[in-house]
């Protein structure tokens, strides 16, 4: 279990999601975007968002997963000009739904 102190609970975080990602040449921090600034989307990022899930014991339940992040790319979406925009969607928020025991909309945004 991870201590939910800021600087422990921070640091457990980036390295979970550097591990989960295979993101490790960009410095994170609580403002980094999940999707723009990580590049994580679709498939990967469900799978990142499942693997949090279960390290940090977060309910899910409620987190409406195609407001943040973007289906894997698709021949169709370059032919039809899909230009679908999706809610940011941070580290920081993370930090939260560990905290809180849950990912929702209320902790995203308190």
């Amino acid at each position: 279990m991870v201590e939910k102190g800021t600087g422990n609970l921070f640091a457990a975080l980036v390295l979970f999601i550097k591990d989960c990602t295979g993101v490790h040449d960009i410095a994170i921090s609580r403002e980094s975007l999940i999707e723009d600034d990580l590049g994580v989307t679709g498939d990967d990022a469900a799978d990142l968002i499942l693997a949090f899930s279960k390290k940090y014991k977060v309910d899910i339940s409620n987190f409406n997963f195609t407001e943040y992040f973007y289906d894997d790319p698709s021949i169709m979406d370059v032919i039809s000009f899909n230009s679908k925009s999706i809610k940011p969607f941070t580290v920081a928020h993370l930090e939260k739904a560990i905290i809180a025991g849950r990912l929702d909309e209320t902790v995203i945004n308190n």
